[in-house]
C-alpha cells in the first residue's frame, strides 16, 4: 500500500507551496545518490519524495489527491500521478532546480548541471475521454488514437557547438559584489546538448515527425467528471538522443444517462406509476448501472416516497462502500377521463377513503430532501 504524501514530506495538509518545498528539498538531500551511493532503500526514498513532491506542489493535482488519495492518479496500464514510473533521470530533470548548488555545480551526477546536459521532457498532451455511467460503474478499458510527435527515422544528432554538450551557457558578470557567474539553458540547442547532425525528408527543423499511435487506457471504476489521469511516456518525443517523452494526459468526461442521475456515488431514479399502481401496488422493472431489477411497490404507496437500493449506486474511487439507488415515486395524474372514470372519481370526493390523512411516517417533501443530504 502506498505511503501518505504528506507523512513521505514529513508535513501536515495543511501545508504551504514554500513549506512543501522546503520539506522535499530536505528530503531530497538527505536521500540524494551522490550522497548514498549503492543504498537502494535511500533511491527509493528519494523517488517517493520526488512522487510526493509532483502531486503536492501542483494546486489542481493536491486537490485531487486530498479528495480521493492516491485513486485519483492509480490505474493500470502504465498512468499514474507521480513519479512511480520515473527513473532518476525524469526526477532530476523535473525538480533539479530546487535543490541550487547542493550538490556542486547545480548538477546531479551526470543528470543535469554542470555535470551534463540536462535531460530534455517532451510536452505533454491532452486528450477527453467520454465515459457512459455504465463505464464508470465497471471501469473499462479505452484505445484512443493519439497524434503525436516522434522522432523521424534515420534522424541523427551531433554534439551543440555553443554548449559543448553541457545543455548551458554560463555568463560572468562584475557586480559590486565581485565576479559573478551564472547560467542558463544553451539558447542553440535549448540545453539538451545536441543540434540535429542530419534528418530525412518531411521531418521539421528538429528532426520530428508527426505519428498516430493506438493507446491502451484502463480507466479505474468510481472515475468522476474532470478528473485527469496520466499515462506516462506516451506525450511528445523530444529532439536529441538524451531525452524523454513527455506524458498523455486523460480528462474524464462524464456523458448523461437517460434515465440516472448522478450524485456523488449515489443514483437518482424517477419511477413514474399510475394512479392505479399506487392504491393497488404491484412490481417495476427499472434500469440500473448493472442491468435492470425488478423492485415491488406496496399497496397504497405515496408520490414522492424514495426508495433505496443499497449497493446499486456507483463504486467509490477510494474504495469505500459504493453507492445507493434512490427511486423516486411519481404518482401521474392522468389529464383526460372517461365519462365511466369522471362519474367514479366524483362519486368518490366526498369518500372518507380518498380524503388524504397524512401521518407521522408520511414525510413531508422537505423532510425527505433533508433525510437523503444528511
Amino acid at each position: 500500500m502506498k505511503k501518505d504524501y504528506y507523512e513521505i514530506l514529513g508535513i501536515d495538509k495543511g501545508a504551504d507551496a514554500a513549506t512543501i518545498k522546503k520539506a522535499y528539498r530536505k528530503k531530497a538531500i538527505e536521500f540524494h545518490p551522490d550522497k548514498n551511493p549503492g543504498d537502494h532503500t535511500a533511491e527509493e526514498k528519494f523517488k517517493e519524495a520526488a512522487e510526493a513532491y509532483e502531486i503536492l506542489s501542483d494546486p489542481d493535482k493536491k486537490a485531487r489527491y486530498d479528495q480521493y488519495g492516491h485513486a485519483a492518479f492509480d490505474g493500470a496500464g502504465g498512468f499514474g500521478g507521480g513519479s512511480g514510473h520515473m527513473n532518476m533521470d525524469d526526477i532530476f530533470s523535473q525538480f533539479g532546480d530546487i535543490f541550487g548548488g547542493a550538490f556542486g555545480g547545480g548538477g546531479f551526477g551526470g543528470f543535469g548541471g554542470g555535470g551534463g546536459a540536462r535531460r530534455v521532457k517532451g510536452s505533454n498532451l491532452r486528450i477527453k475521454v467520454k465515459l457512459t455511467l455504465e463505464d464508470i460503474a465497471n471501469g473499462v478499458e479505452k484505445k484512443i488514437k493519439v497524434k503525436r510527435k516522434v522522432k523521424a527515422s534515420g534522424v541523427t544528432f551531433k554534439t551543440c557547438n555553443t554548449c559543448n554538450g553541457s545543455g548551458q551557457v554560463s555568463r560572468i558578470t562584475n557586480t559590486i559584489l565581485g565576479r559573478m557567474q551564472t547560467s542558463s539553458p544553451c539558447p542553440t540547442c535549448n540545453g539538451s546538448g545536441q543540434i540535429i547532425d542530419s534528418k530525412p525528408a518531411g521531418a521539421d527543423a528538429q528532426g520530428m515527425v508527426m505519428s498516430d499511435e493506438t493507446v491502451s487506457i484502463k480507466i479505474p471504476a468510481g472515475v468522476v467528471e474532470g478528473m485527469q489521469l496520466k499515462v506516462s511516456g506516451k506525450g511528445n518525443e523530444a529532439p536529441g538522443n538524451n531525452s524523454v517523452p513527455g506524458d498523455l494526459l486523460v480528462v474524464i468526461e462524464e456523458l448523461e444517462h437517460e434515465f440516472l442521475k448522478r450524485e456523488g456515488e449515489n443514483l437518482h431514479y424517477d419511477l413514474y406509476i399510475s394512479f392505479s399502481e399506487a392504491v393497488l401496488g404491484g412490481s417495476k422493472e427499472i434500469e440500473t448501472v448493472s442491468g435492470r431489477v425488478r423492485i415491488k411497490l406496496e399497496e397504497g404507496i405515496q408520490s414522492g416516497k424514495i426508495l433505496r437500493l443499497k449497493g446499486k449506486g456507483l463504486p467509490s474511487i477510494n474504495g469505500y462502500r459504493p453507492g445507493d439507488l434512490l427511486i423516486h415515486i411519481n404518482v401521474w395524474t392522468p389529464k383526460k377521463l372517461t365519462k365511466e372514470q369522471r362519474d367514479f372519481f366524483e362519486s368518490m370526493q366526498n369518500d372518507e377513503n380518498f380524503t388524504p390523512h397524512p401521518t407521522k411516517s408520511d414525510k413531508s417533501f422537505f423532510e425527505k430532501v433533508k433525510e437523503m443530504f444528511s
